[in-house]
């Protein structure tokens, strides 16, 4: 009975090139008979139907013939795939026929080894010098007043970080010291490996992970930093806060972080504020909210009160009749704007308070004041 290759991909007649060759990856990585539950025969029949398929000639041959464009035998005249029982062997030397020969021992075939470097994934790092790590970046907490949020200031901070070796300047080893060749590498800063498959004899290039890529290695490291470039040590920096920052923001500061690997670059250092608490002193984006206790009397008749604001102490004149909750603005006495020129306002709460624990007089006068506004 002849076989479907289309259906034995699981792809239909139209399937693009790119189509057929995902599908037999899919398929080989799941049937290949090295992996647990693999099945040889099924991988056989994939193989077969690939080199049919993948073929754009054969491909005609097989959409006209059908299998027997290659007289019944499918792909190998009888050989390997094509008949009898699938000889690992045999398939080598098939393939080494066509390919210039190699030497194909099952137990060194690895499935992600060979998709990943025939299918380019093995490749990326070739010819390629190591990258050094840029360091990593820091996060610094820091409390400040609401005055210091409103109008900015500078302060002094220490942290332990990473930083560079002031002996080797980085490098990892003294200016004395003589370099040599990488014996692993030879001076090439990159190893090649060749594996090999069942498709043929494929190189692979990567690190050397003895010199990481440089070629040459120092015949003695650094004493203070044993070759690693960096050292930890406390740092004390000076910071200017902004003015109008605000609960949660943050500033960077651009290489103020660990230091990279070897001369790589520094990372960076975050500082991120956080407003203490102050008594009697809201702030909403820019505004300062406040409240303000007045009497009865003040209320009624109207009154000149001291303010407390970010700049001091000033008047605020209560008119006549104001009732409890009434909120009078202060313009331009909230913080700097962060992003913008000027300030915000300050809003001041006036909050009426009811007297208690009256003398017997002021009870009279209370209880003759309320008559007279009754009367009225």
């Amino acid at each position: 009975m002849s076989k479907n290759y289309y259906d034995i991909l699981g792809i239909s007649k139209s399937a693009s090139q790119d189509e057929i060759k995902k599908a037999f990856r899919k398929l080989a990585h799941e049937h290949h008979p090295d992996k647990a539950g693999g099945n040889e025969a099924k991988f056989k029949e994939i193989n077969e139907a690939y080199q049919a398929l993948g073929n754009e000639e054969k491909r005609k041959q097989y959409d006209q013939f059908g299998q027997t464009f290659n007289n019944g035998q499918g792909f190998g005249n009888g050989q390997g795939f094509g008949g009898g029982g699938f000889n690992w062997q045999d398939f080598a030397r098939q393939s080494g026929n066509n390919q210039g020969g190699f030497s194909f021992n099952a137990e060194d075939f690895d499935l992600g080894d060979l998709f990943g470097d025939f299918f380019g994934g093995g490749s990326k790092n070739r010819s390629r010098k190591a990258r050094r790590d840029r360091g990593q970046d820091l996060e610094y907490q820091m409390e400040i007043s609401l005055k210091e949020s409103a109008f900015g200031a500078e302060k002094i901070i220490r942290i332990e970080k990473q930083e560079v070796c002031d002996n080797c300047g980085g490098k990892g080893y003294d200016s004395f010291v003589k370099i040599n060749a990488c014996a692993r590498c030879g001076g090439r800063g990159r190893i090649t490996e060749q594996r090999r498959t069942i498709f043929g004899v494929f190189q692979n290039e990567r690190i050397c992970s003895e010199c990481e890529g440089e070629g040459k290695r120092p015949e003695k490291y650094c004493a203070s930093c044993g070759g690693a470039g960096r050292v930890t040590d406390e740092k004390q920096l000076k910071i200017k806060i902004p003015a109008g920052i605000n609960n949660g923001q943050s500033i960077k500061l651009t290489g103020e972080g660990e230091a990279g690997e070897k001369g790589a670059g520094a990372g960076d250092l975050y500082i991120t504020f956080s407003i203490k608490p102050e008594h009697g002193f809201k702030r909403e984006g820019n505004d300062i909210i406040a409240k303000k206790n007045i009497n009865i009397t003040q209320a009624a008749l109207g009154d000149k009160v001291e303010i407390e604001t970010l700049d001091g102490w000033v008047n605020l004149k209560v008119p006549a009749g104001t009732e409890s909750g009434k909120i009078f603005r202060l313009v331009g006495k909230g913080t700097q704007k962060l992003h913008g020129r000027g300030r915000g306002d300050q809003l001041v709460e006036i909050i009426v308070k009811t007297p208690a624990g009256l003398s017997r007089r002021a009870k009279e006068l209370l209880e003759e004041l309320g008559e007279e506004i009754d009367g009225r």
